[in-house]
């Protein structure tokens, strides 16, 4: 099945393909998979089981796409990808593949740990990809310092952080320092979501969907009018929504 895939994306990227496939690059071709990956995931919240499967189809379009050009520059193809990836879920999976007794998944983050060491990466947050959402990358790198012992031992410290940042955003002298001291806000809240057991990734994209519906809302009862209203008027909208919403 994936042959089929694979033998168009090869046509589309030989001489007498398509112009457009056969200019891309990998660093081209990232944005894509992330919006893909992105895409995905909104299938998955939204339950659309349809709409997973195309957006699955796309994601590995993405992987294809990503293997064609690295087999064109003989660095390595498809099946050297499936091997890889196969061969690090065996590592991982000691007590299901190895002679680990039951209960070996405790080891993850330690062979986690050992490949990062086997590619060179010797301090603690090596590997924390810089391509993860902000929200998501701050919480691994948080939770990498948290296994070397450097982290708040409870959730009050984490919120006590966020006080103080806020204090710092006020007292900022110009905007460039408050734009930095904003960033160490959102780190703390974030920290403070992870001690809480919140992915804050998660909880701001439910965030970002809760305000989308409600607004969407809002219009529709604001109607041809809705534009033109004033602050309050669009606020008692808003309050009327979450209204109807609880009721």
């Amino acid at each position: 099945m994936i042959e089929r895939l694979v033998t168009i994306m090869a046509r589309l990227r030989g001489p007498d393909g398509c112009e457009w496939d056969r200019a891309q690059t990998f660093a081209t071709i990232a944005p894509y998979t992330i919006e893909e990956a992105y895409e995905v995931t909104d299938a998955v919240e939204r339950g659309d089981l349809d709409d997973l499967k195309d957006e699955l189809g796309d994601l590995l379009l993405q992987v294809v796409f990503h293997s064609r050009i690295a087999e064109e520059a003989d660095a390595f193809a498809l099946p050297d990808v499936v091997d890889a990836i196969s061969d690090k879920m065996e590592r991982r999976h000691p007590h299901i593949f190895g002679d680990e007794a039951e209960g070996g998944h405790h080891r993850w983050e330690e062979v986690k740990a050992a490949e990062r060491s086997a590619r060179g990466a010797e301090r603690v947050l090596d590997g924390v990809a810089l391509g993860l959402p902000a929200l998501a990358r701050a919480e691994k790198l948080q939770k990498r310092a948290g296994r070397v012992g450097f982290d708040w031992p409870d959730a009050e410290g984490s919120r006590a952080k966020i006080d103080e940042e806020l204090a710092e955003v006020a007292d900022a002298p110009d905007d460039a320092a408050r734009a930095e001291e904003i960033g160490d806000l959102l780190f703390a809240v974030v920290n403070w979501a992870r001690h809480l057991g919140v992915d804050a990734e998660a909880a701001l994209r439910a965030a970002n969907g809760k305000f989308e519906r409600r607004f969407r809302q809002m219009e529709d009862m604001g109607g041809a009018a809705f534009a033109g209203m004033d602050l309050d008027a669009k606020e008692q909208l808003w309050r009327a929504v979450k209204v109807a919403e609880r009721g």
